[in-house]
């Protein structure tokens, strides 16, 4: 934990306790099973980055549940995904999802998840369920997302103001909503709810390319982050405010892995994916 005026910049050591490589005696359900809601027939693009990134990042089984459309493009490209609702210990939701017209599919198993009691992280269409998850949560907004989710709760803030004062405002916002904030940026900063002597977990993790600024990477962090979340699945359920160095060991391997995909040059999203499986192993 630190105090609200020393955010820690997390870096490979830190981030070395979060990762784990799995045991002889593992199986695909021990290692984790992480549940992917995600994509629309709009979006089916973010279904497949978000299952390509949690499959890379290390889990024993990723599900998918979505529309037609998606699923299919996700069993073209990662075909030992699981494309039925079952055992999970976390859920992801919302990347590529409108949260005015969610898939009949998603409806169900959003609702299950969100009165499951597991881990869940939320992005992007689905940012404003926080408050109907009964167990612990996580958000992944970026300062628009994030201007608007406090607007719910009655906090007026604009974008601007939260993209200048990253530090106070992820700290306002994971108080307010009583979440874990990720709030995505140049330098992320990840912090969780303040205890009841005022102390909390609070992360940075600055991007060392800008050039991550593009489609799909948002959707890319959040899958590395839902399979973080679900092998360790069972510390979260015992210590909620675990999320807080998970996040941020998500959001370094995002970091790091978009540095390396990117080359000093132009990168798209998949390519960052693809280089998450080095970027574990070098914290392991």
């Amino acid at each position: 934990m630190s105090s609200s005026l020393e955010p820690v910049r997390w870096d490979a050591r830190a981030a070395h306790a979060w990762v784990a490589a799995p045991a002889a005696g593992d199986d695909k359900y021990s290692r984790g099973v992480v549940t992917v809601i995600a994509g629309s027939s709009h979006y089916p693009g973010a279904a497949v980055l978000t299952v390509e990134a949690a499959a890379r990042t290390g889990v024993g089984m990723v599900r998918y549940i979505g529309p037609a459309e998606p699923t299919r493009l996700v069993l073209e490209r990662r075909p030992e995904t699981v494309v039925v609702a079952g055992q999970s210990q976390a859920f992801v939701i919302g990347s590529g999802i409108d949260p005015a017209s969610v898939a009949p599919e998603q409806v169900a198993e959003i609702e299950r998840a969100a009165t499951s009691g597991a881990p869940v992280v939320l992005d992007a269409g689905m940012l404003g369920r926080a408050s109907n998850i009964t167990g612990p949560c996580v958000i992944t907004p970026h300062a628009r997302e994030c201007a608007r989710l406090l607007a719910s709760v009655g906090i007026e803030v604009d974008d601007a103001t939260i993209a200048r004062k990253p530090q106070e405002w992820v700290e306002r916002a994971a108080d307010a909503l009583v979440v874990t904030t990720l709030l995505k940026g140049a330098v992320t900063h990840i912090a969780t709810p303040a205890d009841e002597r005022g102390a909390r977990f609070h992360a940075v993790v600055p991007s060392n390319t800008h050039w991550m600024a593009s489609a799909g990477t948002g959707d890319v962090l959040a899958g590395i982050l839902g399979a973080l979340v679900a092998t360790h699945a069972q510390r979260i359920l015992a210590e909620p405010d675990a999320l807080g160095p998970i996040a941020a060991t998500a959001a370094l391997i995002h970091a790091t892995a978009g540095e390396k995909a990117s080359g000093g040059g132009p990168v798209v999203a998949l390519d960052v994916a693809q280089q998450i499986p080095s970027i574990v192993a070098g914290l392991l």
